[in-house]
């Protein structure tokens, strides 16, 4: 059975990863469907990452998971809530369950008659990529929030300074 999940992973963290090892865990199914949310949006202070060096954190981040089958689909946003999860189908290998936090998500996928799973969250406060590039742009400690993959992907692209450089006024 295939599952399917969604989310901006702006960046890829530690609850984002307790979330798929549960998953994994319950062996509902033995595929997973990661969709990368928004794909289209970067260089931004809620979405500085672009969707390529978000598939690189997941993959990098998932490696271990050998007994793990997964797809990282990059998904753009159509803002049309009626026809979301048609798009979403036909971007995606087919899927029989969705996991997702987020309500409308869940809404929109439960009036397709996909079972839905909301899945335990991890100390929002601090696994919560707002939390996260907060703490990036304040020169604050947030390598131990993401998996050390995603430390070594927001060196290599130099994500901080970027994140900085969109931060000035008169930039």
């Amino acid at each position: 059975m295939r599952g399917f999940i969604i989310g901006r992973w702006q960046p890829f963290h530690l609850g984002h990863l307790r979330v798929i090892e549960d998953i994994i865990k319950s062996k509902e199914v033995d595929e997973l469907v990661i969709g990368i949310g928004s794909a289209q949006k970067s260089h931004t202070l809620s979405d500085p990452f672009t969707a390529g060096e978000r598939i690189m954190m997941i993959i990098k981040s998932l490696k271990e998971y050998s007994d793990l089958t997964y797809y990282v689909i990059p998904i753009k946003d159509i803002d049309f809530n009626a026809l979301w999860v048609s798009y979403v189908e036909t971007l995606t290998p087919p899927f029989n369950i969705v996991y997702s936090g987020n309500p409308l998500v869940r809404e929109l996928f439960t009036e397709k008659n996909y079972k839905v799973v909301k899945p335990k969250l991890y100390n929002r406060a601090e696994y919560s990529g707002t939390e996260i590039r907060k703490r990036m742009l304040n020169d604050e400690e947030w390598e131990h929030l993401v998996p050390e993959e995603v430390v070594e992907v927001i060196k290599e692209i130099d994500g901080i300074n970027r994140l900085k450089r969109l931060n000035m006024k008169d930039y």
